[in-house]
């Protein structure tokens, strides 16, 4: 087994945003990042601490606030007014507020994409993470498995957009289907979907599923499906999550910058 580790990439970006938040600095300018969640499951927190890690590190201020489902919009219109707040993402899934509550976050700190108006972060790490590894997007068919709001859809749109091969499975279809298909972007937190025998020979697969079990973070990949030697994949650890986090807070300071 191969592996296409986002650490790396994400370790380069971060040397190189350090210098621009010390740029920034410099001006009298202090980037922050705001982070709204009302769900306390484990993955949250793993998720929310990872970046509030990744800010101390290049020092860009993160504060993160608990919604209040009956004043969950005001909280955010509040942080959409503030001048010293450049990013604003809200951490899915969410437990009790509506979904709409993304439409208070102003476009221009809508850092996360969550508005479907950008492209979100996760599906910048994942085009950077294969590009990077030298994967030609253009010339393969793709898959991507499951079409949600931070991964799956955008992505789709992404893709589509610059004129890939993108064929999408969603809930109930058949993933045999994904024998036929040369890079597999999986998204569906559905711990062990994708079998071994769902995979070509020589597939490329990205697991940015995830999923909690017993405490444990688990990705869409079967475990058999990491036993073959022929397969390019993501790890468990270190695949799509840290350039993803490293991809948000590019927005952050870009945000910050104008």
């Amino acid at each position: 087994m191969k592996e296409l580790n986002g650490r790396d990439i994400a370790d380069f970006i971060k040397e190189r945003q350090a210098a621009q938040v010390r740029s920034l600095r410099g001006r009298k300018i202090f980037p922050k990042l705001a982070i709204f969640y009302d769900n306390d499951s484990p993955v949250i927190a793993k998720y929310m601490s990872l970046k509030q890690r990744y800010g101390e590190d290049i020092r860009v201020d993160v504060e993160v606030v608990k919604l209040d489902a009956a004043n969950a919009r005001e909280q955010i219109r509040q942080a959409g007014a503030d001048s010293n707040i450049h990013g604003i993402i809200v951490q899915l899934p969410l437990a009790e507020c509506d979904m709409s509550i993304l439409d208070e976050i102003p476009l221009e700190k809508d850092v996360d994409g969550l508005r479907g108006e950008s492209d979100t972060a996760t599906a910048l790490a994942i085009h950077w993470l294969l590009t990077s590894y030298g994967v030609e997007l253009p010339s393969k068919k793709l898959a991507i498995v499951g079409q949600g709001k931070l991964v799956g859809a955008p992505l789709t749109k992404m893709w589509r957009e610059s004129g890939y091969d993108v064929k999408t499975f969603d809930k109930g279809d058949d993933l045999m289907g994904l024998a036929e298909r040369e890079v597999i972007v999986t998204a569906t937190g559905v711990p062990g979907l994708i079998k071994s025998e769902m995979l070509a020979q020589g597939a490329i697969v990205v697991d940015a599923g995830t999923a909690s079990e017993g405490g444990v973070i688990k990705g869409d990949l079967d475990d058999a499906a990491r036993e073959r030697d022929d397969l390019i994949l993501t790890p468990k650890i270190g695949g799509v999550g840290p350039l993803t986090v490293a991809m948000l807070f590019e927005q952050v300071l870009k945000a910050a910058a104008k």
